[in-house]
Formats: C-alpha cells, structure tokens, sequence
C-alpha cells in the first residue's frame, strides 16, 4: 500500500474528513513528504486544504508558534506529522476543546504509515474501548515482569481514554497510528520499580531500571538508553519531568518495535508509563515534556484481577 493510500485511509476511515471542510496540515522539515501526501489527498478530497511547515521543536510537548495555534483553532480537522509530538500542547488541546478533530503522528514514518494505518478499526475499537471501561472502574494497579518490573499505582477517580483510530466527530483526537487505552495514574501514588526492556528514547541498548517513589523517578540506572534519558529530562530544568504520568496498553497488531515510540506503544502484548505531563489526558502535571517507556510481555493486575498474563490479554 503507498503513502497515498494510506493517507486517504486515514482521512476517509479514521476522520471522516468531508468536502467543503477546512483541514490543516502541520508538518516540519523531516517530515514534510507526510505532510504533503496529507494535504494532496485532503485537496483531492475537496476539503479547503492548508499546509503549514514549522521549524522542528526541540522537546515532545513544546508548543508550535502562535499562528499555527491560532490556525488550529479556525479548522474543522487537522493532521500533525511532525518530528517532535505536538499531542500534549496547549495548542492542540485548545483546537479540539472548541471542536476540531484530528491527530497527531509525531516522527511517523512512511514505512509505518503504510503498515500500521491499514488495520480493522472496528475490532482495534472493541478492544479499546472494553480496557477503557476497566479503567475507568480501577482503584489499584500493580505490574510486573519476570525481569524485575514491580510497580503499583492508583487510578481512583480517573478516567481511561480510547486511542480507536475513530476520529470522526467534533472534539475527537488520537495518535494515528493508533491502537492503545491510557490513563494518567494519580500522582504522588506511583511506588516500585519499572523496568523498560522495549523502547524509550529509541529501542533500548539495555533495560532501563527506574526507581519510583511517591510518583516520581528518583534514580535511573542502565546503560546508554538509561543515560540519554536521564540528560533529556535533565535538560528541561523542571523536576516535574519526573512524573509517572501515563499508564497505556498497546493493542496494534500490526505495531512493531522500531525505536519510534508513535508506534512502539501501540505493540500488542506491552504496556508503557510514561514521565512528565499528563495535563492533556485528565492529571494536573503541566511541563513542556512526556517521554514513554515500553513493557515487554508484562502482567497487569487491577483491583486483584489479572488482564494481561506475560504479555497475552485476558479481559475478552
């Protein structure tokens, strides 16, 4: 399948974009042939297209300028293909709180668009949406691997949310490619040990063992991965970046590890938590950075029942 089709898919099935309705491309340098196939196809599709190009931002989360905000909140629906996320921004969120809808595909690639887009929406969402009933019902996690992750958190009184791939409705918004259920643990309850075998700040070169306590980071330890993701969140200079922000389960069963974390958390059979803001999907933590780290084959035990078993879903 081209990077055409796979535009087209995500325009048609994934957000229902309609003639007449105004779409706006953001994109950057490093991802700008993604941003054109979207706003090629939005044209051909007989929406009034914009493409807007900005200069890479330097940190997930960073705000874009002023005027791609301002351009966001004029659309009906926008697509993000950019280097850097521009999912946990102030900008995106204020477009989708007035109506938009959209998403986000921060460092997609055209191999992943071709392979991840094409998927059965309809069951991804049956899947999706029975974790984020669990969610919404759970008082206390606990997840463990047999390389040493031993983690527990609350999520009393917060609510999941579906990452469907189903953006069709006014002031719906996901990652495309899609394909998890999220929730923000509540802070300050985080106490364990997590350790991320899979991806964080690429594939891991070894497993990254981070010591929790009281809802935050207090020591990273590893090898290269381990050092790089202690100087990224070091260079913020805002020690909330240590928040265990986010708790997700991927199920794209066409999502494979390949360093890139847009589509590493969505792999069936891993979870991720992810360190910083969590503001965007119902926490208070509000820092221009969200870095996730991903599970393989864990075990997941909410309020004393097991969904996940070494990596295999249980719940359905």
């Amino acid at each position: 399948m081209s990077l055409q089709e796979s535009a087209k898919i995500a325009l048609t099935q994934c957000l229902g974009l309609k003639a007449g309705e105004k779409f706006l491309v953001v994109t950057d340098e490093p991802l700008k042939d993604i941003g054109r196939a979207f706003f090629e196809m939005g044209k051909e599709m007989g929406a009034e297209a914009v493409l807007m190009e900005i200069i890479p931002r330097n940190v997930n989360g960073e705000e874009p300028p002023d005027m791609v905000a301002k351009a966001l909140l004029e659309c009906d629906v926008f697509v993000a293909p950019t280097s850097k996320s521009m999912t946990h921004t102030r900008a995106r969120e204020n477009a989708v709180k007035k109506g938009a809808r959209g998403s986000t595909l921060p460092g997609v690639t055209t191999e992943m668009m071709e392979r991840c887009i094409p998927v059965d929406y309809l069951k991804m969402k049956k899947r999706c949406d029975a974790l984020v009933e669990i969610m919404n019902n759970a008082k206390n996690v606990k997840i463990t691997t047999e390389i040493g992750t031993d983690l527990s958190f609350s999520l009393e009184g917060r609510m999941g949310a579906p990452d469907t791939g189903i953006y069709d409705t006014p002031g719906e918004f996901g990652n495309l490619p899609a394909g998890e259920a999220y929730t923000a643990p509540l802070e300050g309850t985080a106490q364990g040990v997590l350790v991320v075998d899979g991806a964080m700040v690429g594939v891991v070169d070894e497993p990254i063992r981070i010591e929790i306590k009281d809802g935050m980071a207090v020591k990273i330890t590893g090898g290269k991965s381990a050092k790089e993701l202690q100087e990224m969140m070091d260079s913020v200079g805002d020690p909330r970046v240590a928040n265990v922000a986010e708790f997700g389960i991927g199920i794209n069963e066409k999502a494979i590890f390949t360093g890139n974390v847009l589509e590493d958390e969505k792999i069936d059979s891993t979870i991720h938590i992810a360190f910083g803001n969590n503001a965007h999907f119902g926490g208070v933590v509000d820092v221009p950075f969200h870095m996730d780290g991903i599970i393989k084959k864990p075990t997941v035990e909410i309020d004393g029942k097991i969904i996940i078993k070494d990596g295999v879903h249980t719940y359905m």
